[in-house]
């Protein structure tokens, strides 16, 4: 994994939650929800996250069914990844994301937020849950002293 910023994105139709981290802490953190109307709104609002970021990694949640097959969502995911790597000539990893938005609701619920209060910060912390996951899955092993 390189050094440096990592920004993930929980992709969906009418929203796309955004979580940010720096690689060598390993920590991630909601940042933000684009809620923007078609592509090129939605490709504008990430550009500018891009660009005042300067990431060196992007993740995507690819969402699927508990079992692990793919539904309709899967597909849209990965041509969501695909554009940003096309666009922004950056890596684009996927990860998985079964149950993060349960995860999120359930997290602000443990805060007091109820259904209406929790909304507008729901898909950033799922966000947050799918880069966590990622960076997670790839921790390395500390080397042993000589």
């Amino acid at each position: 994994m390189p050094d440096g910023t990592v920004l993930a994105f929980d992709f969906g139709e009418k929203r796309i939650g955004v979580a940010v981290g720096e690689s060598l802490l390993r920590q991630a953190h909601p940042l933000e929800v684009i809620r923007a109307d078609g592509h090129e709104a939605r490709d504008r609002a990430i550009a500018g996250l891009i660009a005042e970021w300067q990431p060196v990694q992007l993740v995507v949640g690819l969402p699927t069914h508990a079992d692990g097959t793919p539904h309709e969502m899967t597909a849209r995911c990965r041509s969501f990844a695909e554009r940003l790597a096309l666009r922004h000539s950056l890596p684009v990893a996927l990860a998985d994301e079964r149950l993060t938005s349960l995860d999120a609701e359930a997290r602000l619920r443990e805060t007091g937020r109820n259904a209406k209060t929790m909304k507008p910060l729901l898909d950033a912390v799922a966000a947050q849950l799918i880069l966590q996951t990622w960076f997670d899955s790839h921790a390395t092993t500390p080397c042993s002293p000589a």
